[in-house]
């Protein structure tokens, strides 16, 4: 049998299998954020389909983090029950469930959030919107990291099996960590150590708020393909180092923000759905943004595996979750047996085929059928629900 159909241990639970469905944004969720038939409907099909471990995609923590307006939350007691109804149909379908705590920071939209979006700094300006956030003062700092102890506690009371801490794809976290968006001068920026408090408090906060025993996972970005400098590997693997002496349990290695999308989801870019949303002023200039991003980057094959190599020496006995661009059953186990990741990650391909792993066991296939086409990129970008769009194909609900 291959190592990827091995159970492997997360904390305290036991996972059947190596793989795990990465978050991704549905667009699904009602308009006050609460979950639907159909998120959960696509969560049981995934467990049904033998994903060992289902990640939904990240619930915003407070109402001015909400990235999406059809993202599904985790802001108040109100969402637990809908929650629930996730976690039960994943548990009756064989899998575990873990969900993704985050906050979009600056990259929160006016039009959701109706308000100014809020990150470390205001000196950066959100390469889609063209705005400037405002900066947090401290008690804004302080009622985010609040937030996100509270939803930590909501989501074990929705039955959860773990939680994950969004530190990437340029996000509140991540931007906190990052040194191309956080220049503060205060005791949140300035030095490494200083703009890692932030999540060092979140990670307490989430700790205090979770029992004993709930797995606690970081997803973290392993290079931020910034204008200037952000994270990269090197400085990912020292934020790695500063995590496992916090005891989390796992890492999920990504990349990518708002201003490198494609370097997230590498694959084709497909420019005329990812202008639907543009509005017609701007359509030029993201039209040649997107043309230079396709001359000036490789956008195909793994996208996170050697700087894996750079970061798994620092994570001692946290599992390490690789996601990005893996796509046959040899090469993911090369990537197990290598000892450069402990699970694999995907999300693209179980968007097309939620019984993936399920044929992978069964030897009816030995590759994924997805081609990185991004049209469901596309599609969510522009607040569509989450499928298939390629050829026709009919993989949504």
């Amino acid at each position: 049998m291959s190592v990827l159909f091995e159970p492997v241990m997360l904390g305290n639970v036991p996972i059947k299998n190596r793989f795990v469905h990465s978050a991704t944004y549905e667009a699904m969720a009602a308009e006050n954020g609460d979950v639907t038939g159909r998120l959960v409907e696509r969560y049981r099909r995934l467990a049904q389909g033998e994903v060992g471990l289902v990640i939904p995609g990240g619930l915003y923590v407070h109402p001015l983090g909400r990235a999406s307006r059809r993202q599904a939350g985790i802001h108040t007691d109100q969402m637990i029950a809908g929650l629930r109804q996730v976690v039960d149909a994943v548990h009756r379908a064989g899998g575990r469930l873990i969900f993704q705590l985050m906050h979009a920071g600056g990259q929160a939209k006016r039009e959701v959030i109706a308000g100014t979006p809020l990150a470390p700094s205001a000196g950066v300006r959100d390469p889609v919107s063209l705005r400037r956030p405002a900066a947090m003062d401290e008690a804004q700092i302080a009622e985010a990291i609040q937030a996100f102890g509270e939803a930590a506690r909501r989501a074990a009371e929705a039955g959860a099996d773990g939680v994950q801490l969004h530190a990437a794809h340029g996000y509140l976290i991540n931007q906190f960590l990052s040194p191309f968006y956080n220049d503060r001068a205060d005791r949140w920026g300035g030095s490494e150590g200083n703009r890692f408090r932030f999540l060092h408090e979140v990670v307490q906060e989430t700790r205090r708020a979770l029992p004993r025993a709930m797995p606690l996972l970081v997803k973290l970005n392993v290079h931020d393909y910034t204008p200037r400098e952000g994270i990269t590997p090197p400085l990912a693997a020292r934020y790695a180092g500063r995590l496992v002496q916090l005891d989390v349990d796992g890492l999920e290695l990504s990349c990518g923000t708002a201003y490198s999308y494609m370097n997230m989801c590498r694959g084709e870019v497909p420019v005329a759905g990812l202008l639907q949303g543009v509005s017609r002023w701007r359509r030029p200039i993201v039209k040649l943004a997107l043309g230079r991003l396709v001359e000036g980057y490789d956008l195909h094959g793994p996208s996170n595996l050697e700087a894996a190599k750079v970061i798994k020496p620092a994570c001692g006995e946290a599992r390490l979750l690789l996601v990005g661009g893996l796509r046959s059953l040899p090469q993911m186990e090369e990537v197990v047996t290598g000892g450069h990741a402990d699970l694999i990650s995907m999300c693209r391909p179980f968007i097309r085929e939620p019984s993936l792993v399920r044929r992978l066991r069964l030897g009816q296939t030995s590759h994924a059928s997805c081609t990185s086409c991004n049209q469901c990129f596309a599609a969510m970008v522009n607040d569509k629900p989450v499928r298939c769009y390629r050829d026709g194909s009919r993989s949504d609900l």
